[in-house]
C-alpha cells in the first residue's frame, strides 16, 4: 500500500517553487523484496534469508538499497513534478534500513530551477 501527500498530475514548469516537496509511504513487502531480488538479480542473503541477516548489524532481512532509493522515481514521475518527467539524476543517502513491513518514506524537493533558456 502507498500513502502519499498530494493528488496525481502534474505540476508546469511555470507553477514550480524552489522549496516545493512531496512524499509518499510504502510499506515495503516480503514480495517486492523477492521481486526486486528476480529483477535485479540481487540474490544477496541480508535481503532473502532470515537466519543468515539476524547475524548481521541489521539483525534482520533488510530490503535493498536500491529498491527504496527506486520510490523516489514515483514521487517524481507522478506528484513533482509529476507526469512527463524524465529525471536525469539523484544523490542518495541512506539514513537506515528499510525492513520488510516497515514503511519507507522517500521525499522529493525542489532546490533550484534550471530552464531550457538557462543553459
Amino acid at each position: 500500500m502507498v500513502l502519499d501527500n498530494f493528488m496525481r498530475g502534474t505540476i508546469v514548469i511555470e507553477d514550480l517553487e524552489v522549496g516545493m516537496s512531496r512524499h509518499l509511504s510504502k510499506v515495503v513487502t516480503d514480495r517486492d523484496i523477492e521481486m526486486f531480488a528476480e529483477v535485479s538479480t540481487d540474490h544477496n542473503p541480508v535481503h532473502l534469508d532470515d537466519d543468515y541477516a539476524r547475524d548481521t548489524i541489521f539483525e534482520g532481512r533488510i530490503a535493498h538499497g536500491m529498491l527504496t532509493a527506486g520510490l523516489i522515481s514515483a514521487v517524481i514521475g507522478e506528484q513533482l513534478p509529476g507526469h512527463g518527467t524524465v529525471y536525469l539524476g539523484q544523490t542518495l543517502k541512506f539514513m537506515a534500513p528499510c525492513a520488510p513491513a516497515i514503511s519507507c518514506a522517500p521525499r522529493s524537493a525542489s532546490r533550484r530551477l534550471i530552464t531550457a533558456n538557462d543553459g
